[in-house]
């Protein structure tokens, strides 16, 4: 039976595809809104803009391929049942752990594509946003050359430009510097320009006035300049890229990590330790979830609402392992010598599936007595 075992993963296959491409445009779209809305308030081009989403897309995958076998798996096996298929294959004798073969290779190709992922693509992906990110906080320029719009670069400072010509000249700018606690500054300017040099970038005001309101004594105080300096380094400084994350490591730091990758994050090794067995625990979800999903299909007979009552065990199911692996993170975070319990929801969950076909291989045992003989 080696032909319907093609068969039956080439359907999987075709399916799982199908829904990760309609699951991860469904999460990247709504990613994408939110970083159109951010990258285009800060000024960003278009290029900009793709490669951040692009760079969402490994982490997306990662959530999205356990969901999409999930669904391929129960999608493909109610086809072949409603449609009389599997009926064949168990007539000539072949058992339901031999019908799930194909599913368990399946959810072992799913495993090693999710494994992919999770130990490669997504650390590295997660680097490329978090510096990409910090680059575009800490472009001043185009944080601050946006015409028409009141700026809050950094707590306390307020920037407003009416008009940006094409040469770079910024015209009617309004500067307010609340940072002090003893006096606020309100520079207008007629005329102004972003210069950049060796020790950060500067903005020169010309024919402007600086408005000086002194808190304590509540006294204003206005001079006229000709042109005037403003150091604008602390507002690029505001930005910038924060300590790096530890899921930003490759796994065999994460288990071993060093004394500069401890300085680094300001992690403790426990928390490295976590989130390397859970990065050894996350690609199994896929084989975990397909066999889950075919087993509970399997159970029950021919009826006329068709197989329903099993999709609904098998999602409520996947609910409760879900909300199992929350309940072990949440503990292992807290104890890491506790750390076997990331394991726990795949171990459960593969003897969850294997007890479903074992009870599908004996449907006598919740036969009731004398429901098959007939009446004289």
């Amino acid at each position: 039976m080696t032909r319907f075992d093609r068969y039956f993963t080439y359907q999987l296959t075709v399916l799982f595809g199908f829904f990760s491409l309609i699951l991860v445009s469904i999460y990247w779209v709504n990613r994408a809104v939110v970083l159109f809305d951010q990258i285009l308030a800060d000024g960003q081009s278009a290029g900009t803009f793709i490669a951040l989403t692009l760079f969402t897309l490994p982490n997306v995958m990662r959530m999205v391929l356990p969901i999409s076998a999930f669904v391929a798996t129960v999608y493909a096996t109610n086809r072949l049942i409603t449609e009389s298929e599997l009926v064949i294959p168990q007539a000539i004798g072949m058992s339901l752990w031999r019908l799930a073969r194909p599913v368990a290779v399946f959810g072992l190709l799913a495993s090693l594509l999710m494994g992919l992922f999770v130990h490669f693509l997504v650390p590295v992906s997660r680097t490329e946003l978090a510096e990409r990110s910090a680059a575009v906080e800490a472009d001043v320029s185009t944080r601050l050359l946006t015409e028409g719009r009141f700026l809050h670069p950094v707590r306390g400072v307020t920037l407003y430009i009416r008009s940006i010509q094409r040469d770079g000249e910024m015209r009617d700018v309004f500067l307010s510097d609340a940072r002090s606690p003893t006096a606020r500054i309100d520079y207008v300017a007629a005329r102004a320009y972003l210069v950049r040099e060796e020790a950060g970038p500067k903005l020169v005001m010309v024919n402007g006035t600086a408005h000086s309101y002194d808190l304590a004594t509540e006294r204003l105080s206005a001079t006229t300049f000709a042109n005037f300096t403003y150091d604008i380094s602390a507002l690029m400084s505001a930005g910038g890229r924060g300590r790096p994350s530890v899921r930003e490591y490759g796994t065999a730091t994460l288990f071993n990590p060093d004394e500069l990758a401890l300085a680094v994050t300001g992690e403790e090794p426990a928390r490295f330790l976590y989130e390397g067995h859970l990065r050894i625990a996350q690609p199994f979800n896929p084989l975990v979830v397909s066999l889950m999903g075919f087993a509970a299909l399997m159970l029950g007979g021919y009826s006329r609402f068709g197989v329903w009552p099993q999709i609904g065990l098998a999602v409520g199911l996947i609910i409760l392992l879900q909300a199992l692996e929350n309940a072990t993170a949440d503990i292992t975070r807290r104890d890491i010598t506790l750390w076997p319990l990331i394991y726990l929801p795949s171990l459960l969950g593969l003897l969850s599936a294997g007890t479903m076909l074992w009870i599908a291989c004996r449907p006598a045992l919740f036969r009731r007595p004398g429901a098959a003989e007939v009446a004289p």
